[in-house]
């Protein structure tokens, strides 16, 4: 309804971008009065530098803030489209200016984990010679995704997710810019049709802005000429709030159902059912965790646990989901609530260090195999078979000569291992 009074078809998220600093909206940690980040924007001292954080957060705008600032040639580039090919171009043509004009070229690279490690490595020998300032941008875990020898060679900057604050900040910003915002209409918005956008955005500044020019836009003006958007218009203008979740979030929540399963029963069901519901993601990645989980954190203090996660696993294969999310709920909680032990892969790790320390081992030879005529010329005999002995039990050596006497798995007292742990104080009292 009020497109002739619009400055420009763009989009209002693409209008307000930020310019300067100034304008900037969050990453205060980064980039407040006084942080490294800034000084070096402000005085074009920028060296090569990874922008690690979430989608929305403001890398790209950042990046085009640093492009406002910077002297010398910068460069844009896109790892979705880009080819090695386009960035040995960029490289010699730096060369080029810093030979000829002692211009310095800084290359951003958004999406930098889509370049794989032979193609990250074409930007090595250019990053050490200093004759490109890398700037590179991603939402995935840099240590996962990016070169060592790349990471090592520039600063790495976490940026955080944005709140709903920022994005109330944001709007407001918005309906007073007259230039490039919405100050040149007679808008009105209510404090809960705002709050209920940015709660909607999710941290996402586009989003926001956007749904408001939506509201603002399609809401007809009243006697007065004056536009006023309230909690029904808002709430018709952006639903449902995007939840963002790229490969490291997944590894993230991932890992804190896991490490939930070892301490709290709500927030295993917590982050099991955030993870299917809001993020997509498959129970049976879940599952699989969750049968690992039962033999590394909880073992033999409760064996049933293991039965109730494979039972759960079979349970889905079967019916499918939701039906089967209360059934997987179930092994979960009997896991979560399950005395727990981690002798198993204790035992496991001081075997793996005694494999190191021993290389070969030879087998005793009473341990040898005899179902041939000659074996007890070779002298593989001395076998006591212990169900001949009392209790089922005999002294004898098990393992080879150099680690006769170690002791991998020592039983806790927690759950059934108690009752093990006895009778390994029995055995070694003999």
């Amino acid at each position: 309804m009020h497109e002739e009074q619009q400055p420009t078809m763009r989009l209002l998220a693409d209008r307000m971008r930020p310019r300067t600093l100034d304008e900037y909206v969050g990453q205060e940690h980064i980039i407040g009065p006084n942080r490294l980040l800034r000084r070096a924007i402000e005085a074009d001292r920028v060296s090569s530098i990874l922008l690690y954080g979430p989608p929305g957060c403001g890398k790209t705008t950042l990046a085009n803030i640093i492009a406002e600032r910077t002297q010398g040639e910068f460069v844009r580039l896109n790892a979705v489209d880009a080819s090695v090919k386009d960035v040995r171009a960029v490289i010699e043509k730096a060369e080029s200016n810093k030979t000829l004009y002692g211009t310095k070229t800084t290359l951003f690279l958004d999406e930098v984990h889509r370049f794989n490690r032979s193609q990250q490595d074409a930007l090595l020998p250019a990053v050490e010679k200093g004759t490109i300032i890398f700037i590179g941008a991603t939402t995935e875990n840099p240590f996962h995704h990016v070169n060592g020898a790349l990471i090592s060679r520039s600063t790495l900057f976490q940026l955080r997710p944005l709140q709903a604050e920022h994005c109330i900040i944001a709007m407001k910003h918005a309906m007073q810019d007259r230039e490039r915002g919405l100050g040149f209409m007679p808008l009105e918005v209510d404090a809960d049709a705002l709050q209920h956008i940015a709660s909607m955005a999710n941290g996402d500044i586009r989003r926001a802005l956007n749904a408001l020019d939506l509201a603002a836009m399609t809401t007809t003006p009243q006697s007065d000429g004056t536009v006023h958007v309230d909690l029904q218009v808002a709430e018709e203008s952006v639903r449902q709030p995007i939840v963002q979740a790229d490969e490291s979030t997944q590894y993230d929540v991932l890992s804190a159902f896991h490490k939930s399963i070892r301490g709290s029963s709500d927030a295993a069901l917590f982050w099991f059912m955030y993870a299917v519901d809001k993020l997509g993601m498959d129970p049976m990645t879940f599952l699989r965790r969750l049968t690992v989980a039962c033999s590394e954190d909880i073992g033999l203090a409760n064996p049933q646990a293991m039965v109730q996660a494979v039972s759960a696993l079979e349970a889905y294969h079967r019916i499918g989901w939701p039906e089967s999310k209360y059934i997987i709920a179930q092994a979960i909680l009997f896991a979560v609530e399950s005395p727990k032990s981690n002798s198993i892969p204790v035992a496991l790790q001081r075997i793996s260090m005694a494999m190191d320390e021993v290389k070969s081992a030879d087998v005793p030879l009473h341990l040898r195999d005899t179902h041939y005529k000659g074996a007890d010329k070779l002298g593989h005999k001395g076998y006591m078979y212990p169900h001949d002995y009392p209790g089922h039990y005999v002294e004898q050596q098990y393992l080879p000569d150099s680690i006769r006497n170690r002791i991998f798995f020592s039983a806790t007292e927690q759950g059934t291992e108690a009752k093990m742990k006895i009778n390994q104080q029995l055995r070694r009292n003999k």
